[in-house]
């Protein structure tokens, strides 16, 4: 049907083959509890059907050097538009990716500097330009009439060059005069000079009046001048006397500096690439920092152990030649490391001259277009130059949304993975105007989101469920927000019309006098920040996006804990001064980095489970008689594994120009173990059988042995009780990667001195799930343990008992306190961003 996407018998993970229609050209959201299928609808059989289908439309050649999607498991898919996905990735694992580079504009400023650029010598620091013979005539032709001029060559002295020689050779080829060092001399005649001491020798071309009807003229002498005068030449221009020099003008028809013979390479946009050898510095090979040998890297600088900014390029990246490069005044490296605000004022302002204007006009267009985009997805406080290792989930998002935006696509169809996470609620406004610009500029918007605002201002919802794993894959319910709302069947929907809540707590834990203090914090945009955290209780650290939340929590606290833990002597160098440390035992931080996405990697394997159960099938009696240890019951190593599929239940077998088909293992049937191995029972099952089981169903079979128990336990506790223990980690959706990633820390055992530090916990998490966390937070806190978190979400904030809100903007306007206290407290503090939204909250019926 026209005007609609059909999904007929979608079979993909745990939807149970479902038939949908999506209205085209409209704001849709999908939305569910965390594992209901929100993602293995918009992404797994929508995209990536999509993605087939136009890649099918490419040459073979084509299709074997991309990466393709398999086929979804769907029985048909009518109406699709060419589609494009923006998902929740982690940072490039290359300290080579920046902001620039990933949203293209530091291509465009490459080609901007190649074709608009001026370039200065590298020594003396003067402009450079190359001219052609004929910009070099108009330029004379432009002087007052009648006005007389010298055509010189200044001949280029060689350091053991014999004088006399040249001048006899200038005789030879006809030439009747030279300056030397400034004086003119007669070819020919007998002249009487220290040929030791001769700096400069120019050789006279021509003479010459400006007047109408000289060009032919001028060019040949030019020509001439320029032919011996290695490319440059010099203009005399004389005084009324017709013998003192009025003032000489220097022209290079190469990029080369007339006056210290400085050479500039061919401006290319390579030329201003770090990731070039032509535009890298040669120090640091485009890195910008000289690290030491065998250095630990630190996830979110990109930088190694002992980093340090490279002497060369100052930090720059780029070649001394790169950087003599500039416009209005400033290089490339200049350029990048601002913040986009006042780089998008500057190039609103950049006005080019005749001659590089319908160049640089249109260069700069798509500049200012993708830089307003940042600044409106509330990324204004980013520079160009920020590594991508070091946004934060959400920033990375965002920043690949804007590249999509930018371009001004239409008949397309969008697939966005919650780009509300790590947004403020002040920003949010922003972001949900630019996707209703994508929808009104004729694409079709569908977002997998949990964020409130967000579903009610959506066109239409479509709310998975009822439950998550093997209890969800169903369409609960779909319609407008307000038909949601009314549907009883729909748990979303009795979130959105307040039927339901997360509940506020029943008292707040007082903030004693016992506090980690983080004193004088200057780590990137913090303003020697001091702040107070209770020990003991649940701390929420809060702001507008870029505001240095992140900055305080995960580069300075948890790092600076940590290393006075290990060393208990403090004399670690860390970012500002920490207090009250050794009240901790431990400190436990869970960030954004992914769990293992690779088909070995699963919840047993990542929470340490899968030694555990090797280590229980290593005890059976058959397994000791036979002499099987625990590196028997390994898929991941030679012995008991199936060798006929690597121990990874599939097989690959590559089609060439068609996507790779995964075949289930004919040997083990999909079991990775071999047949010996498998025989070995623990209750009648194998191992193989376990991994199959859910976290539930495990807890009921190992809940005698305190080692797994703790560990399933935990991941019951942060809701994924449903989860298959060998389910691989490439299928988990964003919120149960990061609940796995929770569970793993919080399994170890707690004597309640312990710190725990999380950032953004409630990315991918619906109503429902949030409320489970909170009840597991609250628990570890009232054990005496002290949480620190770095939260957007309003439900978490308004049941923290202390609230650090930073602000009072994103980027060089940020890193300062704006309040401290408790929710209500922060909620009556009429300069914090924050607290105007708490007060909403508060103020609720």
């Amino acid at each position: 049907m026209a005007g609609h996407i059909l999904i007929k018998g979608a079979r993909v993970h745990n939807l149970k083959n479902i038939d949908l229609k999506i209205p085209r050209d409209r704001f849709v959201v999908i939305t569910g509890v965390s594992g209901s299928g929100k993602s293995s609808l918009a992404f797994d059989t929508i995209y990536a059907e999509g993605q087939r289908r136009y890649l099918e439309s490419l040459g073979a050649d084509a299709r074997q050097l991309l990466q393709q999607l398999p086929q979804p498991d769907v029985d048909s898919i009518e109406g699709l538009s060419p589609t494009i996905a923006v998902q929740q990735k982690p940072g490039l694992a290359t300290p080579r990716s920046t902001v620039g580079t990933l949203t293209d504009i530091q291509d465009y400023l490459r080609v901007l500097f190649a074709r608009a650029g001026q370039p200065h010598c590298v020594g003396c620091g003067r402009a450079i330009r190359a001219y052609t013979v004929e910009q070099i005539v108009d330029q004379l032709l432009a002087l007052r009439a009648q006005t007389r001029i010298i055509v010189l060559a200044p001949v280029p002295l060689s350091p053991v060059g014999d004088v006399a020689a040249l001048l006899r050779e200038f005789i030879r080829q006809g030439f009747g005069r030279v300056l030397i060092d400034g004086e003119m001399r007669e070819l020919g005649t007998e002249s009487h000079f220290d040929a030791s001491a001769v700096r400069q020798v120019d050789l006279v071309i021509d003479r010459l009046i400006v007047r109408v009807g000289i060009e032919k003229r001028l060019v040949d002498s030019l020509e001439v001048a320029s032919r011996h005068g290695d490319q440059v030449v010099k203009i005399q221009v004389l005084g009324g006397n017709e013998t003192a020099s009025e003032r000489e003008l220097l022209f290079s028809l190469r990029f080369a500096c007339v006056h210290c013979g400085a050479s500039m390479p061919e401006m290319t946009p390579s030329m201003f690439s770090f990731n070039s050898p032509q535009g890298a510095c040669p120090g640091c090979n485009g890195l910008g920092v000289i690290t030491a040998a065998r250095g630990k890297r630190n996830k979110r600088s990109g930088e190694g152990g002992g980093a340090t900014p490279c002497p060369e390029c100052n930090g720059t990246r780029l070649s001394r030649e790169s950087r003599a490069v500039r416009i209005d005044g400033n290089n490339i490296a200049e350029i990048a490391a601002w913040p986009i605000d006042p780089a998008r004022e500057f190039f609103s302002a950049l006005a080019f001259g005749e001659d590089r204007r319908v160049v640089g006009q249109k260069i700069v267009e798509q500049i200012v277009r993708r830089l307003r985009v940042m600044a409106e997805l509330g990324l204004g406080y980013l520079s160009l130059d920020r590594p991508t290792v070091t946004l934060s989930g959400g920033e990375l998002q965002r920043a690949r949304l804007a590249t999509q935006i930018g371009s001004a696509m239409a008949g397309v169809l969008y697939v966005l993975d919650e780009p509300s996470i790590g947004l403020h609620q002040k920003d949010n406004a922003k972001l949900l105007r630019l996707l209703k610009q994508l929808r009104d500029a004729g694409n079709t918007v569908l977002v997998v989101e949990h964020d409130p605002e967000t579903m009610r201002e959506a066109d239409y919802l479509i709310d998975m469920g009822p439950g998550a794993g093997v209890r969800g894959g169903e369409v609960v319910a779909r319609g407008t927000s307000s038909e949601i709302c009314r549907n009883e069947r729909s748990r979303t929907g009795r979130y959105l019309s307040g039927v339901m809540t997360v509940p506020m707590p029943s008292k707040r834990r007082d903030a004693k006098d016992n506090f980690l203090t983080v004193q004088n914090a200057n780590a990137r945009n913090l303003k020697n920040l001091t702040v107070k955290i209770p020990i003991g209780a649940m701390t929420c650290v809060t702001g507008v996006s870029g505001a240095g939340k992140s900055t305080l929590v995960m580069d300075v606290l948890y790092p600076g804990v940590a290393v006075r833990l290990q060393r208990r002597k403090g004399e670690a160098r860390a970012e500002g001064k920490i207090l009250g440390w050794e009240n901790f035992e431990r400190v436990i931080g869970v960030d954004q980095s992914p769990i293992g996405r690779t088909a070995r990697s699963n919840p047993a394997t990542y929470t340490g489970l899968y030694d555990h159960l090797r280590g229980l099938f290593a005890q059976v009696p058959e397994a000791r008689v036979r002499g099987y240890g625990s590196e028997r019951f390994s898929f991941n190593a030679s012995g008991g594994r199936c060798e006929a599929c690597g121990g990874e239940g599939v097989t690959r077998v590559e089609m060439y120009f068609l996507p790779e088909i995964y075949v289930t293992c004919a040997v083990c049937k999909g079991r990775r173990y071999n047949r010996e191995t498998l025989d070995i029972k623990y209750k009648g099952m194998s191992i193989a059988d376990i991994l199959d089981l859910t976290v539930d169903q495990a807890l009921e079979l190992l809940a005698n042995i305190p080692a797994i128990r703790e560990r399933l336990g935990t991941l019951r506790d942060v809701g994924l009780g449903y989860l298959h223990l060998g389910q691989p980690a490439s299928t988990l959706a964003g919120g149960e990667a990061q609940r796995v990633k929770l569970a793993r820390e919080l399994a170890r055992r707690s004597s309640g001195r312990t710190l725990y530090v999380l950032d953004e916990p409630t990315s991918g998490l619906h109503f429902e799930d949030v409320k489970t966390l909170l009840d597991l937070l609250h628990r570890l806190t009232e054990l005496g343990n002290t949480i620190v978190i770095v939260e957007h979400n309003l439900d978490v904030i308004k049941n923290a008992d202390y609230v650090i809100d930073l602000g009072p903007e994103g980027g060089q306007l940020g890193g300062e306190l704006i309040a401290c206290g408790s929710p209500e407290e922060i909620a009556a503090v009429a300069a914090s961003a924050t607290g105007q939204y708490l007060r909403n909250v508060f103020e609720a019926p």
